[in-house]
């Protein structure tokens, strides 16, 4: 073995790509938009060294054109999730003993396949198959991913490097071991970056994993799987599975050898997981980690001295960009009386001026939510909301989905701050407005503390900076994440580590330090240099 103290490369955030026009990344991604469009691809299970197409598929479409098939991917049945946790059990002894600076260099190679070859494939696929615009795919599935790979490395060796004191005598040292057994890695559709992050972040570790990614992001998890197996992941290490989430996580769960799992997705599933590990303690080998990142009702609170251009283009990004599907976006926002007319007026102005269709279109702000079952959840509120006395739609509420699952930006306002759409997970372009009384302003701190059950993001625009103090003590436990004068959705890896508490998640953090410790399990090693022959103390002489 190597020996040496490693110094990894520093790392630094990934620059963020224009896309202008005639600019040659715009190029590329829409060449490859082109070809990937125009092309099926066929995605099996990845266990060990197979590649199983179980003959049981579902086709992927694109959500802002439904009957477009660009794939299809393989369903497993219980015994393939089966036959992958074994893989990754015999996988495990080689990686977790495998030196972390040839761990590392895997990933820091996948960063850097990412930053250049990858690419224009990795947004355009996320474009196509999660129907997000240029700018969201570059932000999230290059930039975002890249930044946590070569984070991570760094923060591994940050952890490595914390190591107890010792003296002449005894020379103490801390091993971070890896998790005995696999760690289930359970993916979202939204963000491309957060569906990589989950099963390589424990691997980085030494961990072995059995990942299954959402349905609605089969399309850029192909991308992903390519990048790790060029860069050297090595078989067995993340395996990969597609189909029902229930038998899945029942044939997981079952297992003596479940180690943790790693989940971003909605809190009532969330909590499901929880019960059950619960019931099944009594089976595991050792207690099982559990790390997740679930819900949010994201709030935005003005106070009468905020600008009002900053305030509405908060509310615009913060809502609606990538339809809302994010689990950081702003949806509860409260406006006092007398900032009111002006940015009734310029948020109007500007909901209107945004172009949707379909993300090769440059010039479209919005695309489509994700799936028809997402965009009739979300009709049925704005539908509710037409009806309701207490309700008020000022500008959107449109819809069609007979070619993608198109919603307009919606904006609401309520005379009832405990509305239900100002307390309900929309995960849509859907925003509720509640004015309220400027004389009222640490009253409606309290209004927004109590309101929901999440507690994952929230801003506050102020000029008065008492104003700012007030609201950051009095909304300590209402976000993991608080913005002041800005939106409250585009936590940076190394910058803003991510994660709420309440409803919201158990807060470890993506993009810290603080997550990957949750993957290592330290062994304290003492060694004394001249060991006691004699059990007796000088207190007995």
């Amino acid at each position: 073995m190597l020996k040496g103290f490693f110094n990894v490369p520093k790392a630094v955030n990934e620059p963020v790509k224009g896309y202008a026009p005639n600019s040659p990344e715009r190029e590329a991604v829409l060449a490859a938009y082109t070809t990937m469009w125009n092309s099926q691809i066929d995605v099996p299970l990845y266990i060990g060294s197979e590649e199983i197409r179980t003959g049981n598929t579902k086709n992927i479409t694109a959500p802002h054109n439904h009957q477009h098939v660009v794939g299809k991917y393989h369903l497993a049945e219980k015994h393939h999730i089966e036959k992958a946790i074994t893989n990754a059990l015999e996988s495990r002894k080689a990686w977790a003993n495998m030196a972390w600076e040839q761990r590392a260099a895997i990933f820091l190679k996948a960063a850097e396949l990412i930053a250049g070859p990858y690419r224009a494939r990795i947004n355009a696929a996320t474009m196509i198959g999660q129907s997000k615009n240029i700018h969201q795919a570059e932000i999230d599935a290059s930039c975002e991913l890249i930044d946590f790979l070569r984070y991570n490395v760094e923060f591994m060796t940050q952890i490595y490097s914390d190591q107890p004191k010792s003296d002449s005598t005894t020379w103490n040292r801390l091993e971070y071991r890896s998790l005995e057994g696999f760690v289930y890695a359970i993916t979202p559709f939204n963000f491309t970056a957060i569906a990589a992050n989950l099963p390589a972040s424990a691997a980085m570790m030494g961990n072995v994993v059995v990942w299954k990614p959402s349905d609605s992001q089969v399309f850029s998890t192909k991308i992903i799987l390519d990048v790790f197996k060029e860069a050297g992941v090595p078989d067995g290490v993340i395996n990969v599975v597609f189909g029902d989430a229930l038998m899945i996580t029942d044939t997981v769960l079952a297992s003596r050898d479940f180690a943790g799992v790693h989940f971003t997705g909605s809190t009532h599933v969330f909590k499901d997981i929880w019960a059950k590990i619960g019931a099944n303690i009594h089976n595991y080998k050792t207690y099982p980690r559990i790390v997740g990142e679930t819900g949010g009702k994201d709030f935005i609170i003005a106070h009468p001295s905020a600008n009002v251009k900053q305030v509405v283009t908060g509310i615009t990004r913060g809502a609606f960009e990538f339809q809302g599907q994010k689990c950081s976006a702003a949806s509860r926002v409260y406006i006092p009386q007398s900032l009111w007319p002006a940015v009734k007026e310029q948020l109007i102005t500007d909901v209107k001026s945004m172009k949707m269709g379909s993300p090769e279109d440059f010039g479209n702000f919005i695309t489509a939510v994700i799936h028809e079952g997402s965009f009739d959840k979300l009709v049925s509120y704005i539908d509710q909301a037409k009806k309701d006395a207490e309700a008020e739609i000022i500008v959107g509420g449109n819809y069609d989905k007979s070619v993608g699952y198109f919603i307009e930006p919606t904006v609401i306002v309520t005379t009832n701050p405990k509305y239900t759409t100002m307390e309900t997970e929309l995960f849509g372009p859907v925003v509720t407005l509640y004015i309220y009384e400027d004389a009222k302003w640490e009253e409606t701190l309290e209004l927004v503390d109590t309101t929901s059950e999440y507690a994952l993001t929230g801003a506050i625009f102020s000029q008065d900076r008492y104003a700012i103090e007030v609201a950051t003590t009095k909304l300590q436990n209402a976000a993991g994440n608080f913005y002041i004068n800005d939106k409250p959705t585009g936590a940076v890896v190394g910058m803003q580590p991510f994660g709420g508490a309440r409803a919201s998640g158990t807060n470890d953090k993506a993009g810290s330090a603080l997550n990957l410790l949750r993957w290592a399990s330290p062994r304290t090693i003492k060694e004394t240099f001249v060991t006691p022959e004699d059990y007796r103390y000088p207190f007995l002489g």
